[in-house]
This record gives C-alpha cells, sequence and structure tokens, in this order.
C-alpha cells in the first residue's frame, strides 16, 4: 500500500483496497500452485507475484487512462490478429481490425465480470479512477494470457482459444452480437436473432469499452428487480440476478433447482417482462442509457427517423409528437381519444418498430 501511495497519489483508501485485491490473488495463487507449494521459497515466491502485479498496475498508471486502454488494446491486437482471420483468406486490413475490435470488446466485459467474480467486487462495480482502471488492465491482459490445459499436455492462451470460437462461430458477413460473446453465448439461438433482443442485452452487462455510467446501470439493474418483485416475479428476479453473474445455463438450473424445461419457460417469461420494462414501464430510463432517447430520434439517422414516420399510423404520429413535448402518458390518451391501454400499446408498437428499424442498419 505504501508503494502504491508513493508512486500514484491516490487516496489512502483507494490504495488499500488494490493492495489487499493484489495480495488476495498472490496468495489465491500459492494455494492452489503445486509447484509453490513444493517449494522452500512460499514466501519468496509470494512477495515476487506481488511485486509483478504491483508493477504491472503502476506501468498502466503512468500511461494514463487513455494510453494505457490503446496499449493494452494494442497488444492484445497483436495476439489475436491472424487468429480470428485465419480460416477467411485475405481480407482488407480495415476490415480485420474491425473484426478484431469488435471481438475484443466483448472480451473486456468478459475480462470485467471474471475481474468482479475474483475480487469479490459487487455485479456493478467499474473502475472509476485512474488507479482502479490500471489494476483492472493489469488483470485484463494477465486474464488474456493465462495458459488453458488442452489435450496431450499441451496448453494455450486463453484469450486465443476465445478468438477461435469467435472465428469458428462468426463468419464476418453475419452480425456480431457483442453482448452474447460476453455473457457466454448463454442465450439460445433464437434469442441472438431476436432483433429486440439484441439489444436488451446492453441491460444485462456494463460497456466496459467507455467504463460505463455507473450511476445509470446501477438504477436500471435496481429497476427490473423491482418491477419485477411488485409483480410477483421473484423467480425471474432471482433469474435476473443470476444473469448477472454470467452463470451458464447449466449453473443456473442447479442453483434454482429446475430442469432445462422449466429454466427455458423462466426465460421465456424473464424476456416478456424484461420487453415489457423496456418499452412500458422505463423507457425513458433505458432509452437514456442505450443513447437513444427522443432527443436523439431513438438512437435513428436522419434517413431513419423519416422512414419511421412514414410508417407511423396518423394517431401514433400525433402520440410521438405529444411525447416529444415530455407530456404526460394520461393527457396524451385524452387527446389522442384512446383508453390509457390503447395508448400505451400504440407507444409500445411505435417503440418496438424504431428498435427494428436500428438493429436492421445495425446488422
Amino acid at each position: 500500500m505504501t508503494q502504491l501511495q508513493r508512486h500514484t497519489q491516490a487516496s489512502e483508501s483507494q490504495c488499500r483496497n488494490v493492495a489487499t485485491r493484489i495480495t488476495d490473488e498472490v496468495q489465491r495463487i500459492c494455494d492452489r500452485s503445486q509447484r509453490i507449494q513444493a517449494s522452500a521459497e512460499i514466501e519468496n515466491e509470494a512477495k515476487e507475484l506481488a511485486n509483478k502485479r504491483l508493477q504491472q498496475c503502476l506501468y498502466y498508471f503512468k500511461l494514463g487512462s487513455h494510453q494505457g486502454k490503446v496499449k493494452l488494446h494494442t497488444l492484445l491486437t497483436r495476439i489475436v490478429y491472424n487468429h480470428i482471420f485465419s480460416s477467411y483468406g485475405s481480407n482488407a486490413r480495415q476490415a480485420r481490425i474491425d473484426r478484431v475490435d469488435d471481438f475484443l470488446q466483448g472480451f473486456y466485459v468478459e475480462a470485467l465480470n471474471n475481474f468482479r467474480k475474483e475480487a469479490k467486487l459487487s455485479l456493478t462495480y467499474s473502475p472509476r479512477s485512474l488507479l482502479e482502471l490500471s489494476e483492472y488492465l493489469a488483470f485484463c491482459q494477465r486474464y488474456a494470457r493465462r495458459r488453458i490445459p488442452l489435450p496431450s499436455r499441451r496448453s494455450q492462451q486463453l484469450i486465443i482459444l476465445r478468438a477461435w470460437t469467435f472465428a469458428q462461430d462468426n463468419p464476418p458477413e453475419i452480425f456480431v452480437d457483442i453482448d452474447s460473446v460476453a455473457e457466454g453465448n448463454s442465450f439460445d439461438a433464437g434469442d441472438r436473432r431476436d432483433p429486440i433482443m439484441q439489444q436488451l442485452r446492453s441491460l444485462l452487462v456494463s460497456k466496459a469499452n467507455n467504463l460505463p455510467d455507473t450511476n445509470l446501470y446501477d438504477t436500471i439493474v435496481e429497476e427490473v428487480i423491482n418491477y419485477l418483485e411488485s409483480r410477483k416475479q421473484q423467480d425471474c428476479a432471482d433469474y435476473f440476478i443470476l444473469r448477472l453473474k454470467d452463470l451458464t445455463a447449466g449453473e443456473i438450473e442447479h442453483i434454482l433447482g429446475i430442469n432445462s424445461q422449466k429454466r427455458d419457460y423462466l426465460q421465456q417469461r424473464f424476456k416478456y417482462h424484461l420487453i415489457r420494462f423496456t418499452f412500458l414501464d422505463r423507457w425513458k430510463l433505458v432509452h437514456q442509457w442505450l443513447e437513444a432517447d427522443l432527443d436523439r430520434n431513438l438512437g435513428l439517422t436522419p434517413q431513419e427517423w423519416e422512414s419511421l414516420q412514414n410508417q407511423l399510423t396518423p394517431q401514433q404520429n400525433q402520440i410521438l409528437q405529444l411525447q416529444r413535448q415530455e407530456m404526460a402518458i394520461a393527457e396524451i390518451a385524452r387527446k389522442v381519444s384512446l383508453t390509457l391501454k390503447q395508448t400505451q400499446k400504440q407507444w409500445y408498437k411505435l417503440l418496438e418498430l424504431a428498435w427494428e428499424i436500428r438493429n436492421h442498419s445495425l446488422s
């Protein structure tokens, strides 16, 4: 902790937290390593490991936020560049780089999720200071280079195994659903083709690439849980919490004590409520998170916005204009001569259409 304070000038609490996490990680490694346990230098091995992690953290700290992220991204790009494209022949350099960027975006989310697990941090933890960011970047580099045992006593770096899977499962002409990669592809194939669910996945994982607005993320998670509990859907709330922990379908079934058929039914019921939450109950909050609120024309380009308006009925267009005036839904219902439920249904259809247009453009 003393070295962290001397080199970073960060607060005592931040330095203590980072130092504690480094100590816990080193202790865990030493306890699990047969080589270290068999040696007579356990204490020296631990000190050396701790010092390496400290120096790696300080290395990224000295680079600064922007340069540190660029340095890590460049390093990981060099590692996976050929592996992702080795089976597709020659491609334009920029196309290759774009595809590698897609892969790494998902890998950063996976690394953040694993950092939270191993450091026993909250599900919504994200680095908020330069020291915490440096700690995460250092972990991400180590996580990428972890050796995974393979048959015939061989091993491979974890990030290369992830790149192989990415290249085999997602050919260039298919839309790459980054969030499903971050979640371990635990959604079924139907989910991955569902244009609405492709965007709703951003509710389940943070946008680690740009260090998300944690307060807004926390609010959405809390609101979704409150929404489910208020409708006596506690099993859906439990399922949502387990999904946030990035557990596999098998792990979720074991924890909840259900079989695969019941888990599929629970997943469909959760999707139903999540979509209702997104389009009706807290649509403003969700669209703000997705940077697709009414001030941004629901995230549509000028051409897409025009296409949307051309597909709306006169009544839906009137509802849209009144929503842009931030009028209460009950007042909108009175002005368009509909019941509250009918007005909500028309607004639901309008938002769904906008999302489908936007998703079609992305894919």
